[in-house]
């Protein structure tokens, strides 16, 4: 299989101040641990592009939008919201972020790679089409579906997101939207304190205890996911890569392991590979220890190099 990186140094450059947990260290940590890699030289190295207003507008409102570009130039740090962070770099880092994830939309359709992964912050899936939430600026996953369905005409986008905190805002832009299937597993009840069983008749959200694993994972895939994804049959998967579920991380409780990560980066190659040509693009969201991220992200991209 062929692989595509993307990322770019100005989601480095994106600086959430002392002591924030989504921290310029994140993409830092991931780098240096995957140049060991012994698939690092295997990959298809790219640097995020800055995406277009238009296709940031095609998930998120004008008015938002009109708010986050009137901030900059920023001089000092300014909050977005109460844990939303932006700073000098940020709306170039937000734009690098959104366009990484159009490119590889992009990439995968040509048959230039087969799979692609999107190191980039900040994060975006708990951006909703109207505000800012959770340190992200604009929803990165979402950009990628709504430029697939636009751009190539699909009409069937597979949206999975493990991330430990509920995907609110991919489900507040694709809730009853047919032509979009969400599956999502999180802690529950865990920040921002949503995702319920019974929301738009195309989100699958599978909420789980504290301290919840492996097995309560596979479950989930195997009596909530599995039987939508294949009714589905998707002609594109896209992932918010969260890896805040660590065992490690700070800012939760369940308890997935490294293994665990590879793990669901062999079960998503596998759909990819049933329904879609292995057409597959995965984004960071969360995680929050360095060493349980950067080796999480190395168990994952295993996966999908093969």
């Amino acid at each position: 299989m062929v692989t595509a990186y993307i990322t770019h140094n100005d989601c480095v450059l994106h600086n959430t101040g002392l002591g924030h947990p989504e921290s310029i260290h994140r993409l830092k940590a991931i780098q240096s641990r995957l140049e060991k890699a012994e698939f690092w030289p295997q990959l298809v190295h790219c640097e995020a592009p800055v995406a277009s207003w238009s296709s940031i507008q095609a998930v998120h409102s004008a008015a938002y939008i009109a708010a986050v570009q009137a901030l900059f130039p920023l001089r000092r740090a300014a909050m977005l919201d109460s844990d939303t962070v932006v700073s000098e770099f940020s709306l170039d880092a937000a734009r690098r972020a959104a366009g990484a994830n159009t490119h590889a939309v992009n990439l995968v359709m040509a048959n230039a790679v087969e799979n692609a992964f999107c190191a980039v912050r900040p994060p975006g899936h708990h951006a909703t089409r109207a505000q800012s939430m959770g340190f992200c600026v604009f929803n990165n996953a979402a950009i990628a579906v709504q430029h697939a369905i636009d751009a190539y005409r699909l009409d069937r986008v597979l949206l999975v997101d493990f991330d430990v905190h509920h995907g609110n805002g991919s489900e507040d832009i694709f809730a009853n939207d047919p032509r979009v299937l969400m599956c999502g597993t999180f802690q529950a009840p865990l920040y921002p304190y949503s995702g319920g069983l019974e929301g738009a008749p195309n989100m699958v959200n599978v909420p789980l205890d504290a301290g919840a694993g492996r097995e309560q994972l596979k479950q989930a895939i195997e009596n909530h996911w599995i039987d939508a994804i294949d009714a589905f049959r998707p002609q594109l998967v896209v992932v918010s890569a969260g890896f805040d579920a660590h065992e490690s991380d700070p800012l939760a409780d369940l308890n997935f392991t490294t293994a665990d990560y590879g793990w669901l980066g062999r079960f998503l190659v596998q759909v990819a590979h049933e329904y879609c040509d292995g057409r597959l693009v995965s984004t960071l969201e969360g995680g929050y220890e360095l060493d349980a991220l950067s080796e999480s992200v190395q168990a994952y991209l295993e996966a999908m190099v093969g």
